[in-house]
């Protein structure tokens, strides 16, 4: 069973203020950055909501805040969050995220980018995030945002600097199979599994020949497993080649000991589809690397697709300076929140809906106390 996450203010209690010091200075940043993340634990989604939801519960933010001014309008609440430095913001939030875990050793740690689509304004680019998030531990352990997706190749070595690799394997989508992050990996005790597609078309196109042709020829056991839901049957043949000094470019690839086919069949009423996908792999375990693939997928379902749908992340305007970025670096503290500090039986819809009702609960999420017994 894994530990509850530990009270977040000591990690966030000396973020650099950005505001000079005036008179016009009335609200401690402290303040600010909790009362935010109260309101969003709390299902709270824009800045008006979040001056409406600390108005409402200022006595209740007095028990742990000081508040020597009341409470900032929606106003200085967005200025204030938009003007934190976002790379100070997620140091911190890495270390508070990893604190209560004993260590990533044989952990899949999951790296992949996604848009915050609402803060695209004109010509400019929504903000790109890119998040490791531990599979098995289902948190989420680290950010960066990019100006686009292209830039994740540059983010993705920063964000694995901030983590303590030692025995984890880390899973990146095509973008992230770059040598130099496979360096960074290996450089830091980990394994990898990197899927590879036409950014590398010389190298892709070796694998696959080469490993359509063992299985073809019965040279490769695949491991074969099918799945049955809504209707749909998702059939799938995982292939792990070992025997790799054929591979001209083997040398280049830090760690690298063997490539992957992915096969995979859908059937959905009388259509069939199948596509392969194929991988650079560290390690020759066939069924570790299919538990792999299959695990990568963590990052799209218990992630970005709960931040979509619970916390409207892509339907969020926020775009002014760092805003959109720190923003989102609150949801996803209050998504590790909810999910690991919250009743286990119930879903992440009903837990904020308990933070929105109940002062106690939502103090109880806040500091990792554990629920008190009920008969």
């Amino acid at each position: 069973m894994l530990p509850q996450l530990l009270d977040p203010r000591p990690y966030f209690a000396h973020l650099p203020d950005p505001r000079r010091e005036t008179q016009n200075k009335l609200h401690n940043l402290h303040d600010i950055l909790m009362m935010v993340l109260c309101a969003v634990l709390s299902g709270v989604e824009d800045w008006v909501g979040m001056e409406a939801f600390a108005e409402e519960k200022e006595t209740w933010l007095r028990g742990f805040l000081e508040l020597p001014n009341g409470i900032p309008s929606h106003d200085t609440l967005s200025d204030v969050m938009g003007r934190i430095d976002p790379g100070a913001f997620q140091t911190a939030f890495t270390a508070w995220a990893t604190a209560a875990l004993p260590g990533l050793a044989d952990e899949q740690v999951c790296v992949d980018g996604k848009a915050v689509r609402g803060s695209r304004k004109g010509d400019d680019p929504a903000v790109h995030l890119v998040s490791a998030f531990a599979g098995r531990a289902r948190w989420v352990l680290a950010q960066r945002a990019v100006a686009e997706k292209s830039n994740e190749i540059t983010a993705i070595p920063d964000l694995l600097g901030l983590l303590d690799l030692e025995g984890a394997v880390v899973s990146i989508d095509a973008m992230g199979c770059q040598k130099t992050i496979a360096q960074t990996i290996v450089d830091g005790g980990a394994d990898y599994v990197l899927a590879l597609k036409d950014n590398h078309p010389t190298l892709c196109e070796d694998v696959r020949l080469r490993l359509d042709a063992e299985v073809a020829r019965g040279h490769l056991t695949a491991l074969e497993t099918v799945e049955k839901d809504h209707g749909r049957i998702e059939i799938r043949r995982y292939a792990l080649g070992d025997r790799i000094d054929w591979l001209e470019a083997k040398p280049d690839w830090a760690g690298l000991q063997a490539v992957g086919r992915v096969e995979s069949t859908r059937i959905i009423g009388d259509q069939t589809s199948t596509e392969c996908r194929y991988f650079l792999c560290s390690f020759p375990d066939r069924d570790r690397f299919a538990a792999i693939v299959r695990g990568h997928w963590g990052i799209e379902n218990q992630q970005h697709w709960v931040l979509d749908v619970q916390f409207g992340e892509d339907a969020c305007r926020t775009r002014k300076d760092h805003s959109a970025e720190n923003l989102a670096l609150i949801r996803r503290i209050a998504l590790n929140v909810l999910r690991h500090n919250g009743p286990p039986r119930d879903s992440i819809r009903r837990r904020k809906l308990r933070a929105a009702l109940n002062d106690e609960y939502r103090l109880r999420l806040l500091l990792g106390q554990p629920s008190p017994a009920t008969t």
